[in-house]
């Protein structure tokens, strides 16, 4: 991939600061008759070239990532609200210090919500291992999250850990999320359009596990399901951890019960409740 020019790359820059200055005074954005295309960040984000932006969105994580050997990965989904253990310790500490019930008793769930970090990094622990065990590149797997905190961080941690390549696809929101510090920087993407970014995750996943989570969790673990159910998608493991939380939260055999899925659908998800539990369904799927 070759690199812009230093005057390219000026140019750009020059761009965008400009655009800055523009938006920070309340102007409107009025693209540069004068600039070339590429280099005119207010023509790019016009409405008329929104395709435009939806290529780049698809290309720029696709080439990266072929360029690292990112070609299998085990995208691990989650709340973005679950603290790591000493956070959650210490909000509880800081909670009983003020004397507020109503924070006490939410730090104390904090607290015990907090035991999914840790066996989310324990999870990516093993899958690291295991790609550092191999020398065949078609059975190496890496860890993709959405980048941000919470169970996204834990699994990027764990990869991290054991100094492996990790991708982390961050999203950019009103109220904004962070990438986690534990990403393989050049595998640290950020989206605009939501829809891309599942894309992205669906493309190279060999495997897939949500932890507990809310909304956000639910959409991604859900297109899933159906692109493999609709036949759009090959057959995964789709790994649902902490069987108690998910078997409270979705009746799929209330589903299956009523015809709105057919009954071998069941057979898509599998429930897991340790890590070493989640990689084995992977490992013997894959008879690694």
């Amino acid at each position: 991939m070759d690199s812009p020019s230093p005057l390219q790359a000026q140019g750009i820059a020059d761009a965008w600061t400009d655009l800055q200055a523009q938006a920070r005074l309340g102007e409107p954005l009025k693209a540069d008759a004068n600039r070339l295309a590429f280099a005119d960040p207010a023509f790019l984000l016009q409405r008329e070239t929104r395709g435009i932006r939806i290529q780049l969105e698809m290309l720029k994580p696709d080439l990266a990532q072929a360029a690292l050997g990112i070609d299998s990965t085990v995208v691990v989904f989650g709340s973005a609200r679950i603290l790591a253990p000493d956070q959650a310790q210490q909000r509880l500490v800081d909670a009983q210090a003020c004397n507020n019930p109503k924070a006490i008793a939410w730090a104390r769930k904090q607290v015990e919500l907090s035991s999914y970090y840790s066996q989310a990094r324990r999870f990516a622990q093993l899958v690291a291992r295991h790609t550092a065990s191999q020398r065949d590149p078609e059975k190496r797997l890496f860890v993709c999250t959405g980048g941000g905190p919470g169970i996204m961080e834990a699994a990027n941690r764990g990869a991290h850990d054991e100094g492996a390549l990790n991708v982390g696809l961050n999203i950019a929101l009103p109220h904004e999320q962070r990438p986690n510090p534990y990403i393989t920087p050049e595998l640290c993407f950020k989206f605009h359009y939501f829809a891309l970014r599942k894309m992205h995750f669906m493309m190279r996943a060999k495997a897939l596990i949500a932890f507990p989570g809310g909304f956000g969790t639910l959409d991604e673990m859900f297109e899933m399901l159906t692109l493999v159910q609709c036949r759009k998608a090959k057959p995964v493991p789709i790994l649902l951890y902490a069987s108690t939380f998910w078997k409270r939260l979705i009746d799929f055999q209330m589903l299956a019960e009523l015809g709105t899925i057919s009954e071998e659908d069941l057979a898509l998800i599998r429930y897991v409740d340790s890590p070493e539990q989640a990689w084995d369904e992977i490992a013997s799927f894959y008879k690694l």
